[in-house]
């Protein structure tokens, strides 16, 4: 977010259950987050679901802006930086959790995807079943009275998150390689941009992983680790007012220049030319 041709502080949020009794789960009507939303630009240690029942509205994630609607599903991913813009005609309901709270190995490894879709909608042949499992979570988080009570959220979230069907999860199904290769680079796209590294690393040729990631986005291996180091760079650069020479040295590159070329060819623009055109333009999420 940009005020005045400045960017705005970044509202670090932590995971603070409202009832202190150590939940990991936590629902939230749409009421209840515009009375707390200030339309400050946010990031979080927490993940967020959002379902959508009626209106219409818009949340901005990562640089890209989404419009709400019915029977629509947002994510939001610990990290993540985002603005609720528009949400004065939304009902439904948000719920936050930290990444651990999901029981199954299913949801567990749903939660963990870096790359998960932001918003998708329900298909109406769904929505009663993802509508039952809401008010499920909802009625149990409402109140705690044993401890054996507070397991009860975490097992319905797993429903929850079961039954919302992201894009994502099916096209990742089956395919090892490719789930192997995005924790990978989550983890090492600091240090290593190449796609012979990964390749080596997990046991697989280049063509073996580059086949894998065009079976679930379309684009190459090389492509993937250029797109993860790009968002990266964005958030450096405007969020943490990060120079292209402490970006480089974040990113793992041999100094400025390679860095400059490397965003320039991706985006069209030199960092600090992209840099300015969000100031300038109230932009900047």
């Amino acid at each position: 977010m940009v005020k005045n041709g400045l960017m705005d502080t970044i509202r670090q949020m932590t995971y603070q259950p409202a009832l202190d009794v150590g939940s990991s789960v936590e629902v939230l009507t749409f009421e209840r987050l515009r009375a707390l939303n200030n339309r400050h630009t946010q990031r979080a240690d927490f993940s967020v679901l959002a379902l959508i029942d009626c209106g219409e509205g818009t949340v901005a994630i990562d640089f890209a802006t989404h419009a709400l609607s019915p029977h629509t599903a947002v994510w939001i991913a610990p990290g993540a930086v985002h603005r609720w813009d528009d949400i004065s005609d939304l009902s439904g309901h948000v719920i936050v959790f930290v990444p651990t709270a999901p029981v199954t190995h299913a949801t567990r490894e749903l939660v963990a995807s870096p790359d998960l879709s932001t918003t998708w909608p329900i298909a109406d042949a769904d929505w009663p079943y993802v509508d039952a499992a809401r008010n499920h979570l909802t009625l149990e988080t409402s109140e705690f009275t044993t401890l054996s009570q507070m397991e009860l959220p975490q097992i319905l979230l797993s429903a929850l998150l079961a039954r919302t069907v992201p894009p994502h999860r099916n096209a990742t199904s089956g395919n090892a390689p490719f789930l192997l290769f995005r924790s990978s680079v989550e983890a090492h796209f600091r240090a290593h941009h190449d796609v012979g590294y990964y390749a080596r690393t997990l046991g697989y040729s280049p063509r073996t992983l580059t086949r894998a990631v065009q079976k679930v986005t379309g684009s190459t291996a090389k492509a993937y680790i250029a797109d993860r180091v790009v968002l990266e760079a964005k958030r450096l650069l405007v969020h943490d007012r990060y120079t292209a020479s402490r970006c480089a040295t974040e990113l793992g590159f041999l100094d400025a220049s390679n860095f400059s070329l490397f965003f320039r060819n991706s985006t069209g623009f030199r960092p600090g030319a992209w840099q300015a055109n969000l100031a300038s333009t109230g932009t900047g999420l």
